[in-house]
């Protein structure tokens, strides 16, 4: 298939809606010991079946269109967004942190360097032996 094609059977090729797939059998259920007759579940299925492909085929003509533009206009100032806005803005911040980060390394080298090399030298001398 070319990559511009559209796959007409198989619509949801990555699964991102199989939560939605609702049978009959899904949302109705008799327990045992509680049957309605025969008849009456076979024509409640196809009722729930028929109203339910009915009801999915007019609000997709009624509202697919425009939700299909609106969805794809979302996406793509999210796409405008992240390209022109929010990249270079981490970019930015990135360039000031290591500036920041050269500053406080060496604000932390010059106050705790010392503290530490005293530290370690008094404790350098420590022998610890069993007795």
């Amino acid at each position: 298939m070319d990559p511009g094609e559209i796959d007409m059977v198989n619509r949801d090729p990555s699964s991102i809606n199989a939560h939605v797939q609702v049978g009959f059998e899904d949302v109705i259920a008799e327990p045992d010991g509680v049957h309605s007759p025969q008849c009456v579940w076979k024509l409640a299925n196809k009722c729930f079946t028929c109203s339910r492909d009915i009801a999915y085929t007019l609000l997709a003509l009624c509202y697919g269109v425009p939700y299909a533009f609106f969805w794809g206009c979302e996406f793509a100032y999210l796409s405008f967004l992240h390209i022109w806005v929010i990249t270079p803005c981490i970019s930015m911040y990135m360039v000031w942190l290591k500036s920041i980060k050269i500053i406080y390394g060496a604000c932390v080298r010059t106050c705790c360097d010392p503290c530490f090399e005293a530290c370690g030298r008094c404790f350098s001398d420590i022998r610890v032996t069993n007795a």
